[in-house]
């Protein structure tokens, strides 16, 4: 089964180091895609929540088998949370696409029209280390509305997908700057 999610388009993949002159490389840029593969701390944690999930799925058929079909309906449903759980986390990140960019959180989703977005660009700045309170000085991509709050750091070399891939993060940030520079200046 294909999840789409989990992996960057093969064309960007293909890209290798960004340049100018392939810096969209996609045909259908209507949909909604992720310009990186999600980083290793992600997925690690995703696959340990499938893991638990998978012991609590066991934990729900032992239970049914022991003749309690509400204890064993409850511990499905917490199953069934943790999956949930384990796919939204394999989600988060930023988005694009000729509508704009989306930046897709666990627990929420903010997506703005490239016409409301004034610049993207990387900064320096003191960024969260793999989104816990304590805070490290790294690089962040910031997108900038004209006349609005800055939206939060797009991407960070210091979170889930980017801890340790220096090189990843600056293409990503750069593919994301394309496609700002190409659909605001439309």
């Amino acid at each position: 089964m294909p999840l789409p999610f989990l992996t960057a388009d093969r064309a960007v993949d293909a890209l290798g180091e960004y340049s100018d002159e392939v810096a969209l490389p996609f045909d259908d840029r209507d949909r909604w895609r992720r310009p990186y593969r999600p980083g290793p701390w992600r997925v690690a944690a995703g696959a340990m929540l499938l893991l638990l999930a998978s012991f609590v799925l066991l934990a729900a058929v032992i239970i049914a088998a022991a003749g309690e079909p509400a204890g064993a309906l409850a511990v499905l449903g917490v199953a069934v949370l943790v999956i949930a759980s384990s796919l939204r986390l394999l989600r988060v990140g930023v988005w694009v696409s000729e509508a704009g960019l989306r930046r897709v959180g666990f627990l929420s989703t903010t997506t703005v029209a490239w016409s409301r977005i004034g610049a993207v660009h990387t900064v320096q700045q003191p960024v969260r280390w793999l989104g816990l309170p304590r805070t490290v000085q790294g690089q962040a991509l910031i997108a900038e509305r004209p006349g609005a709050e800055a939206l939060a750091p797009l991407l960070t070399d210091h979170n889930a997908d980017f801890l340790g891939r220096a090189e990843a993060f600056d293409r990503a940030a750069d593919l994301v700057e394309a496609w700002g520079d190409e659909y605001r200046r439309g």
